[in-house]
């Protein structure tokens, strides 16, 4: 998938900002040490707010300005949630949660079994309402897209119907396969790179990102 095909592709929206590549450029040089990985990916996070939360549900309400009342959009209840796929996915749902605090924030503890490259689930840890919320799932790298399908699978599962689901760097294998699963569930990524290597890491990629923002190998 090249990027004028993914312009064409219903619920890709991939990032087109200085700011965004600027940002793109410290993440994935391979000297950039952790802490300013981890910086830079919250910057970005900020970045990626707009798109992300572009659907956020409103309601009209009634508010009293120092000079006179006024009608004025905020935010409906419940207040949507914020879904990490361990442990990467924390590097992205803690900037958005910054920007909107008022979100609950869910977890789903998922990795990728090295011998057969299919995610593995380990943890959940999601609102007894989740249902009813709107969801932003969040994960670094759309690499096979496995992990984001499973993710969806269980929220899914438990009712959720409104979902967005926002990572750093796409591969196109991740983009067909998700939207294969679920064409209707939008992904917003910062870049859409050029494809998979034989295991399964995006190129030209960031290298993996939870090892990159905590430090580890």
């Amino acid at each position: 998938m090249t990027q004028d095909a993914a312009a064409s592709t219903p619920h890709l929206h991939v990032m087109d900002h200085p700011l965004v590549d600027h940002k793109l450029a410290i993440l994935r040089a391979r000297e950039t040490p952790s802490h300013v990985f981890r910086q830079t990916l919250q910057e970005l996070s900020w970045l990626m707010a707009h798109p992300t939360f572009a659907a956020l549900k409103t309601e009209t309400a009634q508010i009293d300005t120092p000079l006179e009342a006024m009608d004025v959009r905020r935010m409906a209840s419940p207040f949507p949630c914020l879904v990490s796929i361990l442990r990467a996915g924390n590097g992205l749902i803690d900037g958005f949660s910054q920007i909107c605090p008022e979100a609950s924030i869910g977890h789903l503890g998922l990795y990728r079994d090295h011998e057969t490259m299919k995610p593995v689930a380990y943890y959940s840890s999601l609102p007894g309402d989740i249902e009813i919320r709107q969801v932003i799932l969040g994960d670094p790298m759309l690499a096979t897209g496995g992990s984001a399908i499973m993710a969806v699978d269980t929220l899914r599962d438990k009712g959720v119907s409104d979902i967005v689901f926002a990572c750093l760097v796409a591969a196109p294998e991740g983009v067909a396969a998700l939207h294969g699963s679920y064409p209707d569930v939008p992904i917003i990524t910062a870049a859409l790179d050029r494809e998979l290597n034989d295991s399964c890491y995006i190129l030209p990629g960031l290298g993996d990102a939870g090892d990159r923002i905590y430090g580890t190998e």
